[in-house]
């Protein structure tokens, strides 16, 4: 083989595309496909993979040879090839922009210091009928017998508490990952942050053992992610867990890929061409024929529209299941008792919500959700809820300090005598009142009581079981040894409040993962929603108090395709300078795109939706590609620059 084709790096949408260079003879050895090389390139060296070796070049005309080879480990896998071209023409992106994010830099380091040949290892054995985790689905042992016989099946995990370790979800993904090694084959188990890889890697130890797996997250030091890297690539070990980074770990032999809590927004990728985790699993399991299951307490909307067209199956527990698993949810309004101690009455808690804490402090710790870290973020008219806004200027109304007294944090004038604009209230609320205030007033409500406070800046991944308050905000709940006694959800219009088409999806899920830590309700273990929408039915409480995340999907996904919203539609952004943005408008798009502007922005800039049926969406992002290259292939003056993203690609 006298002819190399490299991708070469160039970042640049219209040169995305293999070149050819020729083979210096003293390079034949090493270069291979895979490596990484050096190449000239307009009058520049710049980095790019060895995709494919050829006797004679297919295009006529004398080749520039390799300048060197970086490396002779084989880092780019063929698999992991196909996936990242794939993913570069569902997004409209670059190849070279996904391999970036799929292969981590070279660390020469590790490469001298990690034998080539994996060790010698026993067999791992383990009894797909004695599973503990997922005993409690009809559907879970059939799931691990199939995945050990090397069969792929794909599914759609609804998962329900157990403060036991030895069958909670770490302890569910570890025995899948086991179960598809136990078969000869590779699995890949992704999480959303580091305090999971902590749970999942001492589940996965507790199960196999030491040395059957490695941690792969983008967190690591450069050597430490590379060696980790290299074990894959290198068959030293069969399992891989961590966070987004490792969903492109190029495992030998690929059975299983498993994600858990898809609508965490961690999985989305903030890097062009910004694919989101589930794109990326679907397009490697498709490629390598490997299992998939998604899990979680919750539902994305994207994953229902999944289980409704028959790309996964649904693994839930029965209801009696569910009902003893899952802790007793209870709904407090959001006004305080009247005969409530004053300071009980100054916490925000209700009566409902004070007398349960109270009750469970005797039996353990209770974990109070709060939707913001601070301390008062800002403030509303009582009756009413309209903002409360200073009469001079308009601006944003706060608490002095510690004081009672409002200020205007625009202009800073106090506001003795405060009247709402909309209904003449004269009384105000804390919109959202922050973790550490949250934490100063319970400390005076439940005096002599152990108060903690995990977020932002401390976050805590653990306590013990003895009665303590513990303060959070979503996603920071520690574990509590043995489950919290009781859980308090404060606030909760403020995550259905939010200006997002699935805050009530997103409320469920935030609300879920802190109610999974608490005790069964077999078990006496409470929850206690507090602050929830006082007028109709509201269809993400009735889904918690339920405990039926799907229903509530389901319900958001009939209402999305009602109104030609993600995923039953694929909607591409295009932004730019206007003419640039009037161009794409009037090309040759294709059929069924409804346009959505484009909208004019004061810096003679414009911003253009493109919507099109998600069967479409290929079409549309080719489209867009093509558009993106034809500009930079054009000089500047000619055509402005454009920035495109295509959103929310699911088909």
């Amino acid at each position: 083989m006298s002819v190399a084709a490299v991708l070469v790096d160039t970042g640049l949408a219209h040169l995305d595309r293999a070149f050819e260079y020729s083979i210096p003879e003293e390079l034949a050895d090493s270069v291979a496909p895979g490596v990484r090389v050096k190449v000239r390139f307009a009058g520049r060296d710049l980095d790019g993979f060895v995709i494919e070796l050829r006797d004679v070049a297919e295009h006529p005309g004398r080749l520039q040879p390799i300048r060197r080879v970086v490396s002779a480990e084989p880092v780019l896998t063929p698999p992991v090839l196909a996936a990242a071209e794939q993913l570069a023409q569902l997004y409209a992106g670059v190849t070279g922009d996904v391999l970036r994010l799929a292969v981590p830099p070279r660390h020469a380091r590790a490469e001298r210091a990690l034998p080539v040949e994996p060790p010698e290892t026993a067999p791992l054995d383990i009894d797909a009928t004695d599973v503990e985790a997922w005993t409690r689905y009809p559907a879970g042992p059939a799931l691990i017998r199939r995945l050990e016989a090397g069969k792929s099946p794909w599914a759609s995990w609804s998962a329900i508490p157990a403060p036991d370790p030895a069958t909670d979800w770490p302890a569910a993904l570890a025995e899948a990952a086991a179960a598809t090694a136990a078969g000869g084959r590779g699995a890949i188990l992704l999480v959303p942050d580091h305090r999971d890889v902590a749970r999942l890697d001492a589940a996965l130890q507790s199960l196999v053992g030491k040395g059957r797996h490695v941690v792969l997250t983008a967190e690591q030091g450069p050597q430490a992610r590379y060696t980790a890297f290299l074990k894959v690539l290198r068959g030293h070990v069969p399992i891989v867990i961590g966070t987004r980074a490792a969903a492109w770990a190029p495992v030998r032999g690929l059975g299983l890929i498993a994600w858990w809590d898809d609508g965490d927004d961690l999985w989305d990728e903030p890097r062009a061409p910004y694919p989101h985790i589930r794109d990326v699993v679907r397009t490697r399991c498709e490629i390598e024929g490997a299992a998939l299951v998604t899990g979680g307490f919750g539902r994305s909307v994207p994953i229902q529209s999944w289980v409704e067209t028959g790309v996964v199956k649904d693994v839930v527990a029965g209801r009696a299941t569910v009902r003893g698993a899952a802790p007793r949810v209870l709904v407090a309004g959001d006004e305080h008792e009247r005969d409530l101690d004053p300071v009980v009455a100054r916490a925000r808690i209700p009566g409902l919500a004070w007398r349960t804490a109270k009750s469970a402090l005797e039996h353990g710790p209770v974990l109070i959700q709060v939707p913001r870290r601070g301390y008062v973020p800002a403030l509303a008219c009582q009756h009413c809820r309209r903002r409360a806004q200073c009469r001079r200027c308009g601006g944003t109304l706060g608490v002095a300090g510690r004081s009672d007294r409002l200020v205007c944090r625009l202009c800073h004038a106090r506001e003795d005598d405060f009247r709402c604009m909309q209904c003449n209230g004269r009384s105000v609320r804390a919109l959202v009142i922050g973790a550490r205030r949250t934490a100063e007033e319970l400390g005076r409500a439940f005096p002599g009581v152990p108060v903690h406070t995990s977020g932002a800046g401390t976050v805590l991944a653990s306590v013990d079981g003895a009665p303590s308050i513990v303060i959070a905000t979503p996603g920071a709940e520690p574990v509590a040894e043995g489950g919290y006694a009781a859980a308090l959800l404060l606030d909760a219009w403020a995550l259905l409040d939010r200006p997002s088409i699935d805050a009530g999806v997103e409320a469920m899920r935030r609300w879920m993962g802190a109610a999974a830590l608490v005790r069964g309700a077999s078990a006496g273990g409470a929850v206690v929603l507090c602050g929830a929408p006082p007028h109709g039915p509201v269809p993400a409480v009735e889904a918690l108090s339920r405990w039926d995340a799907p229903w509530l999907a389901s319900r958001d996904l009939a209402d999305r395709t009602a109104l030609a919203l993600p995923p039953s539609t694929v909607m591409g952004v295009v932004t730019g300078d206007r003419r640039a943005v009037s161009a794409v408008a009037e090309g040759d798009l294709p059929e069924e795109t409804a346009l959505l502007g484009p909208v004019l922005a004061s810096d003679d800039s414009a911003r253009l939706v493109l919507r099109v049926p998600a069967r479409r969406s290929g079409e549309l992002a080719a489209y867009l590609s093509a558009v993106r290259k034809t500009a930079l292939a054009r000089k500047a003056d000619e055509i402005p620059s454009i920035r495109m993203r295509v959103a929310d690609p699911t088909a």
